[in-house]
């Protein structure tokens, strides 16, 4: 496979994607790299729609181990669909969420296991890792206050879980981060989001040069 696959991951309210969108203004003006930036769950049409049943307050009663299989449904449509045929013609691929999301929101904040949640999606992706990931690492009650203040007119039904689910949640990303090091880095989202987004844009420059060829 020709291409890097890099994917964005973080609690909801960790500023993931508005880093993500001042990346890609910069890469637009800078970089002739050929590149995709991509979501979970969505990234084609078939995935989309999934993605609306996922997180539309019309599924507030979607049973656990269904939202899980949901996922991994978009995520296979969106893998064969739209992330393999990018790396296969050399492209970088930025994806907003992947696998890590599944097994930190599902399996640790769902309590349907992390071990489950991966074997599950081992099968969905045949294995498919990414090169590099970057999480951005917030504690829950930063996310929260964050979503309540900057979306609260776009919450959704993930958005609506205790503080103890999002604290599930972030344990298991940093035992990922623990126990993947070699493909994981770690930033601290704490901060404002052009610092955030300062040290992502370092980071990807050092990890991906090519990414910013003139």
């Amino acid at each position: 496979m020709k291409g890097k696959f890099v994917t964005f991951e973080g609690l909801d309210g960790s500023g993931k994607t508005s880093v993500l969108n001042r990346l890609e203004n910069y890469l637009q003006q800078k970089t002739s790299a050929n590149y995709l930036l991509t979501r979970e769950p969505g990234g084609n049409q078939i995935a989309e729609q999934i993605r609306r049943l996922l997180l539309g307050a019309g599924s507030l009663k979607m049973d656990a181990r269904t939202e899980a299989l949901l996922y991994a449904a978009a995520r296979r449509q969106h893998l064969v669909e739209t992330v393999l045929p990018a790396l296969t013609v050399g492209k970088f691929v930025l994806c907003d969420r992947y696998v890590d999301s599944s097994i930190a929101y599902q399996g640790a904040g769902r309590q349907l296991g992390e071990t489950e949640i991966a074997r599950l999606n081992e099968f969905a992706t045949d294995g498919l890792q990414p090169d590099l990931t970057v999480y951005f690492d917030v504690p829950p009650t930063v996310g929260l206050k964050r979503i309540n203040l900057h979306r609260s007119n776009q919450i959704n039904r993930l958005d609506q879980e205790s503080k103890d689910f999002y604290q599930r949640v972030r344990k298991s990303y940093l035992r990922l981060a623990t126990d993947f090091p070699k493909r994981f880095v770690t930033i601290d989202a704490t901060a404002e989001l052009t610092e955030v987004s300062r040290q992502t844009l370092e980071l990807l420059q050092s990890r991906l040069p090519l990414l910013f060829k003139a």
